[in-house]
């Protein structure tokens, strides 16, 4: 397993980390087997989508500020990020992607995103390989 630093510079933001999950995964070394991106925070998030065209990222972040407006008065949570909390239920806190060849097997537009919602802070998102297993020989 290995370890993705990501220091965040907005309340909310969209982070392109595919090149540091990738970098995870040379330093681990698998071949094959599923990558499993993972992230311990309850204000963030982590999501695939378009990485060529940086409007689908404003369009995420503008819909998403549209559907989950900040400082609700009907919001009960203490710290005032009950927003933050729904965005990253939305979104998720993981994505499993396919590893072939030591590659992960992404779309052509695609892209892994960091996705902040109470930034900015330092996060940590945990890369993880899953191993196939060999089939057996009938």
């Amino acid at each position: 397993m290995e370890i993705i630093r990501v220091q965040t510079c907005s309340k909310n933001e969209l982070i392109d980390i595919t090149d540091q999950v990738q970098a995870a995964i040379s330093e681990i070394g698998s071949q094959e087997g599923l990558v499993s991106v993972f992230i311990q925070h309850t204000t963030a998030g982590v999501t695939i989508n378009e990485n060529a065209d940086p409007d689908v990222v404003r369009d995420i972040l503008s819909d998403l500020a549209r559907l989950i407006p900040e400082n609700q008065s009907y919001y009960r949570h203490f710290e005032g990020n009950s927003a933050s909390h729904l965005k990253a239920s939305l979104v998720g806190i993981s994505v499993t992607i396919p590893l072939v060849s030591g590659r992960m097997a992404l779309g052509r537009w695609q892209g892994i995103y960091f996705c902040e919602f109470d930034g900015p802070r330092t996060r940590s998102v945990m890369v993880n390989i899953i191993p196939s297993e060999p089939l057996p020989r009938v």
